[in-house]
């Protein structure tokens, strides 16, 4: 599930990306067979890092003249193992709102971007956030949940204190927001509910398959109630 656009982000053969809170390396995977760059991912979740790093063994790239590579960590995002000005692009998906300091995350990556480089970042979107909040304290009352809903100027602003300019915004996943109302709603922790459980299977097959029908509502329902808003800055040279 791809929620930065690696076109917009201005992704290149040769360069070398940060994909800032990987998770189990949904954007790093992508990024990986998308140019020949390096590719780097950090998370603060050992386990996850681990599964990212399973996900390269299972798909090995078989092409022997290739020039991309990845590397993967575990860290922090308030203080990043990296020197100033290591990366040419970083993408931060769905990590600020579980983080209480974001703006000292804002901070590392302004220090080890390039100059001349690209950052995008993805965080719920509020209206719908704030149904999933009204419907269940589950939903992000929990250790590693969500910490707060953004207003859209709020890290927009955030990420142009640290002199960066904002180029683009979009949406993303918007048949994805009915899914987290249901869930809410019947209760987030529960496996059982038939309506919860059949949506979900709508959206793997969605996911796996990429049929013309979810594309094309995913493009009308992108905008009206897309579950991430997606931010796009550049940096001066």
């Amino acid at each position: 599930m791809q929620t930065i656009d690696f076109k917009l982000l201005g992704l290149r053969d040769g360069q070398r990306v940060l994909d800032l809170g990987c998770g189990t390396g949904r954007h790093v995977h992508a990024m990986y067979y998308f140019a020949n760059c390096h590719v780097v991912g950090i998370d603060l979740c050992f386990d996850d890092v681990v599964t990212a790093r399973k996900g390269f063994e299972d798909n090995p790239d078989m092409d022997p003249e290739t020039k991309r590579s990845f590397s993967l960590s575990v860290g922090d995002a308030l203080s990043l193992p990296f020197p100033d000005n290591s990366f040419d692009k970083i993408l931060c998906s769905e990590v600020l709102e579980h983080i209480p300091d974001y703006k000292q995350a804002l901070k590392e990556v302004d220090r080890i971007l390039k100059p001349g480089g690209t950052f995008a970042c993805s965080v719920p979107r509020a209206w719908p956030e704030r149904i999933c909040w009204a419907f269940s304290d589950d939903y992000h009352n929990e250790p590693g949940g969500h910490v707060r809903i953004f207003q859209e100027r709020e890290l927009k602003d955030a990420v142009e204190d640290r002199g960066l300019s904002f180029f683009h915004r979009h949406f993303a996943h918007g048949l994805h927001s009915p899914y987290w109302w249901l869930k809410c709603a019947v209760g987030v922790k529960r496996e059982d509910n038939a309506l919860v459980n059949a949506y979900k299977k709508f959206l793997e097959w969605d996911i796996m398959k990429g049929p013309w029908l979810t594309r094309t509502l995913e493009k009308i329902a992108g905008p009206l109630m897309g579950k991430s808003v997606v931010l796009y800055f550049s940096k001066a040279s």
